[in-house]
């Protein structure tokens, strides 16, 4: 396939998500047994999202240009894929620049997320056979011309023993923040709930960490969570609120809480689910230019930062960690 069938490839991928027909529903109760995280309603959102700002054809072609794309790469390579499983096709974006560029994907899908990524690579099949020359999946990672991966801070480590021969993108635990000023509108607050809570708050575009002014009243925040409330349905978000609840009884610490997010004061920038922490600041300048800095910090929310709401539709060009993943594979050649 030249770079042209490979875009008409990816656009009716995206057309087939938006018909979400009996057979994708299928896949998607599937996933969805096999991985209770992913419930049917952030499943549709992931490929809502994946369709409407991945494989759009104008998008395509505006990113492909972006980087002078010739065809066909001079020599394809292998580039071994391994994939994170917090959200539903989470590396969906690392193998369409995989695709796109030409070279070909050898995934280790993440066993909570690999129902769906293979039907993606069985429907790519199926709509042009070719395609099984840029595709294959393996439970072992040998013998790639580079690697890109992304996990935790411990297994990052293994990734660094066994791929720093090669050319390689290695990806930690990544969060994201949010910077109040205390004059947000309730349109605005309904937004950042979502930065917060969508996908469970599972996501390193998720919100974990709040800095407000002093005196800052949370009432309205905590009341535009109240549409997450719902999440204390699901036994096992219900389990990580009660045992996060009981710790910080337990231990005396000051919280507040709407019966399905805990607020409380805390400088790490990482919280678990069902927890977003919080603190205080005077310099906003300092602040803003200290979280640029920081490596846990995948995004920044705020009036000057990413709009509210925006964090989980990450663009073509919103590349992970900050690392041109087109220009890495461009680079190979």
């Amino acid at each position: 396939m030249n770079i042209k069938e490979r875009v008409d490839l990816l656009v009716k991928l995206g057309e087939y998500f938006l018909e979400d027909d009996e057979m994708l529903q299928s896949v998607k109760q599937k996933a969805n047994a096999r991985n209770p995280w992913f419930s049917l309603e952030f499943i549709s959102l992931a490929l809502q999202n994946i369709e409407q700002h991945f494989l759009q054809r104008h998008l395509l072609e505006e990113w492909i240009k972006k980087y002078a794309l010739e065809n066909d790469p001079p020599v394809q390579k292998n580039v071994g894929i391994v994939m994170a499983g917090n959200i539903p096709l989470v590396g969906f974006h690392d193998f369409l620049c995989v695709f796109i560029s030409g070279n070909r994907a050898v995934i280790k899908p993440s066993s909570k997320d690999e129902v769906l990524i293979k039907h993606v690579a069985e429907k790519l099949t199926e709509f042009n056979k070719e395609a099984e020359t840029y595709i294959a999946f393996a439970e072992t990672l040998k013998n790639c011309d580079a690697y890109i991966a992304t996990g935790s801070n411990n297994s990052s480590r293994y990734f660094e023993y066994y791929f720093s021969k090669y050319p390689n993108i290695i990806r930690r635990n990544r969060t994201s923040v949010a910077i109040l000023n205390g004059d947000e509108t309730e349109e605005e607050l309904n937004l950042l709930a979502d930065d917060i809570q969508l996908y469970y708050g599972m996501g390193c575009r998720n919100v974990t960490r709040l800095f407000v002014p002093e005196g800052y009243d949370f009432i309205g925040l905590l009341d535009a969570l109240r549409k997450y409330n719902h999440f204390s349905d699901f036994h096992k978000y219900k389990n990580n609120y009660d045992y996060q609840l009981a710790l910080l009884i337990m231990n005396h610490k000051y919280y507040m809480t709407n019966d399905s997010l805990i607020l409380t004061e805390s400088d790490n920038v990482f919280a678990p689910v069902s927890q977003v922490n919080y603190s205080f600041y005077n310099e906003p300048k300092t602040l803003a230019e200290s979280l640029q800095k920081n490596a846990d910090v995948q995004c920044i929310v705020g009036k000057s930062f990413i709009p509210f709401g925006k964090t989980q539709s990450p663009l073509l060009t919103d590349y992970a960690d900050g690392i041109d993943t087109m220009q890495f594979l461009k680079q190979l050649n």
